[in-house]
């Protein structure tokens, strides 16, 4: 199976909002716990398209399986840093999908001027992290009982990777 990786349309909004929610229920993988109303991914997905943002998603059979995502900072002096977010819906995973949504956003945030990608996951989400250090993101720190589901605390792994011309300055 190959999906087709491409910059997220208008038309995506409801089946990106499907996906989102998916994972979302999970909950295990994102800080929430189901995705926010339609007309509030609607106006999301219209500012990414508009903004060209650095926004892919995964279709297989005509099915939105997965997205990634990195939205930069608004201050004008962390404007090259961005946050990243990203899902595969559950039957998808494992299959080298997540890594080519990923390297695909890197590459068009790279072309926005993000040159330090940031991003969380939890401890315990090991094939995330796995895939994050494949990628070449490094650890940062850990964030102690960042998260909080069903009233259990989890802690969450901070990494970053710098790309472009924070990559050549970095020791």
């Amino acid at each position: 199976m190959t999906p087709t990786i491409r910059q997220i349309q208008l038309p995506d909004a409801e089946p990106f909002r499907a996906c989102l929610d998916a994972v979302a229920r999970e909950r295990r993988y994102l800080a929430q716990v189901e995705a926010l109303p339609i007309e509030r991914i609607r106006e999301f997905v219209e500012s990414s398209v508009a903004s060209d943002a650095a926004q892919f998603v995964a279709i297989h059979d005509g099915r939105l399986i997965g997205w990634c995502d990195v939205f930069s900072h608004w201050a004008h002096a962390l404007q090259h840093v961005g946050t990243l977010g990203m899902g595969v819906l559950d039957g998808y995973r494992g299959q080298g999908i997540g890594e080519r949504l990923l390297r695909r956003t890197l590459a068009h945030a790279l072309e926005k001027g993000v040159y330090r990608v940031k991003l969380e996951a939890r401890s315990d989400n090991a094939r995330a992290i796995r895939l994050y250090e494949r990628v070449g993101f490094r650890h940062e720190g850990i964030a102690r009982a960042a998260l909080r589901f069903d009233g259990r605390f989890h802690d969450a792994v901070q990494m970053a990777l710098l790309q472009g011309p924070a990559a050549e300055r970095a020791i």
